[in-house]
């Protein structure tokens, strides 16, 4: 244990943040999702839901402001209009460690799953809510007072 880290940030979790560089993508991903499949880089976080992950990973990452959407979710197979309410909590929480508005992207399964292939890592958890995953576009550390 470390002070002032979310106990859900492990070794594997807290090495793949550390290593992402601007632009990388983190997955953060249901139970049901085919993480060992899918991942380059797979880190399990057993016994945590997906939004208990996504706080504890934004507690430490930066969501890119470069870009229009730094988070995106699976859209509902044959509903891609619906926003389930998990995805309702990854937009609140982000929206609160950002401070400042964001709209989740919704992506067609198998976009979301091409990504998640890509992805710098994925962070398999024990969501077992429907479309319960997440991808986030890291974004940069600025350097505090005058530039």
């Amino acid at each position: 244990m470390l002070k002032t880290l979310d106990p859900l940030l492990g070794p594997d979790l807290l090495h793949a943040l550390a290593a992402m560089g601007h632009g990388d993508e983190l997955a953060i991903v249901d139970a049901n999702f085919p993480g060992a499949a899918c991942a380059r880089r797979l880190v399990r976080v057993d016994g945590a839901d997906a939004t208990q992950v996504l706080a504890a990973v934004l507690s430490l990452l930066p969501l890119d402001d470069f870009v229009e959407s730094p988070i995106a979710s699976m859209a509902v197979v044959d509903a891609p209009d619906t926003l389930p309410p998990v995805v309702q909590a990854f937009q609140r929480l982000a929206e609160g460690f950002e401070a400042r508005p964001l709209v989740v992207e919704p992506l067609p399964r198998e976009h979301f799953y091409a990504r998640a292939r890509e992805a710098f890592a994925v962070v398999q958890t024990a969501e077992t809510r429907l479309y319960g995953n997440v991808l986030l576009r890291k974004g940069v550390v600025r350097p505090e007072g005058p530039h």
